[in-house]
């Protein structure tokens, strides 16, 4: 196993998902639920993402080919939106919006998006295309990024607590920093693999 290889990637993947910054959203969801249900919920909505993202790490490489996808457009896609989404990291949006008053929030919102997002699925087919040969890898770092935000997002309650929401804001904003530097690299890994096929 390349533990250098998989740092990389589930550090990437950790960032994506951006579980300080779903903290909040997470525990405004719950908030109505005991904690006996809220981390049943919690636990339910994880293992709904893992199954998801673990099925487009694996079937990453024939979606590219059925859908004649190439490795460098999909690098330079996949880093515009990691981009983006470092930059709403750091700049958030305000939002005044309450969130919805869900009966049993199943899937959505918790599992897609805020966990299984566009982005974390667009870094696992690029991850699985990229390297198939590692696939067993690419499973380890994908879970182990989700262990720790499972954890994080199962504590919610006693991190909105320890942290407060400015702490949590600067920490994502801190993420979204580190996240900006690794989609200007994806960019560049694209755009170079697109000038040396032509």
């Amino acid at each position: 196993m390349h533990w250098s290889d998989i740092a990389a990637v589930a550090a990437t993947l950790f960032f994506v998902m951006d579980p300080l910054g779903n903290i909040p959203l997470f525990n405004s969801i719950l908030a109505r639920f005991d904690s006996a249900e809220r981390a049943k919920i919690v636990a339910r909505e994880m293992v709904i993402a893992l199954a998801i993202m673990i099925f487009f790490l694996f079937a990453g490489t024939t979606m590219l080919d059925f859908l004649n996808l190439s490795q460098p457009s999909l690098s330079i896609s996949g880093g515009v939106l990691l981009f983006i989404i470092a930059l709403r990291m750091i700049f958030p949006k305000p939002s005044k919006d309450e969130p919805e008053d869900i009966a049993d929030p199943f899937i959505v919102p918790l599992a897609i998006p805020l966990v299984a997002g566009p982005s974390t699925l667009a870094i696992l087919l690029l991850t699985a295309s990229s390297k198939p040969d590692q696939m067993l890898d690419w499973t380890v770092a994908l879970l182990l990024a989700w262990a720790v935000s499972a954890v994080l997002l199962t504590a919610s309650p006693f991190m909105m607590r320890a942290l407060g929401t400015r702490g949590l804001r600067a920490m994502e904003r801190l993420m979204g920093m580190l996240l900006v530097i690794m989609a200007t690299q994806l960019l560049l890994n694209g755009i170079g693999d697109f000038v040396h096929s032509l």
